[in-house]
């Protein structure tokens, strides 16, 4: 029956193309907009279509910015001295969330998997090599998984023969947990008592 409301149909199909989202879902989400007034709606479409016009990756950190470079690579108050390595901007967002670190950043976009067809050339490793001038640590702050261990590992190998001392966050982040779902406190603890790789 709905299939038949072309708008409808389209609208859920472009929605259960999000991550996470099926087709119930889609509709589900489909029928909550259209018990909105028409305002909130136009709104929402409206900050759609202004993120994806304003906000880019940095040039820099790889993050997303409205502003290139980013706030933070522009940040006086930073310590050259210490970048921190992450898989995703989600990942660099619960970071500064803890409140706990003052360094750089990195963001790789991804880390190292062979069978999902992602090796050192996809990821913004090269990049990262180049902002290496001046650098005293490298904490590698990639996920607790097959793919992040695998990615610290060769971080580790690619930096420390720069004579660059490589960390790892401690251990008090569970084992395949991403690092936009850890509680701040967590990522706190992980942050300072990282470790040698």
């Amino acid at each position: 029956m709905l299939d038949s409301i072309p708008s409808f149909a389209r609208l859920v199909a472009e929605l259960s193309k999000l991550p996470g989202i099926g087709k119930k879902t889609a509709a589900r989400l489909v029928f909550h907009l259209l018990r909105r007034p028409a305002a909130e709606v136009e709104a929402l479409a409206a900050a759609i279509a202004e993120i994806k016009r304003n906000v880019r990756f940095c040039s820099c950190c790889f993050s997303l910015t409205e502003q290139d470079p980013c706030r933070l690579c522009v940040d006086p108050a930073r310590d050259d001295r210490v970048l921190c390595v992450v898989e995703q901007p989600q990942d660099l967002i619960a970071i500064e969330r803890s409140r706990s670190f003052r360094g750089r950043y990195h963001v790789l976009h991804g880390a190292l998997s062979p069978l999902d067809g992602m090796g050192p050339e996809d990821l913004h490793l090269a990049e990262l090599m180049t902002r290496l001038e001046g650098v005293e640590e490298v904490v590698v702050a990639t996920n607790f998984s097959v793919e992040g261990e695998a990615t610290a590992l060769y971080l580790a190998d690619q930096v420390k023969g720069r004579g660059i001392r490589v960390t790892r966050l401690a251990y008090g982040i569970p084992m395949g947990s991403d690092l936009e779902f850890v509680d701040e406190a967590t990522v706190n603890r992980a942050v300072e008592g990282r470790r040698e790789l």
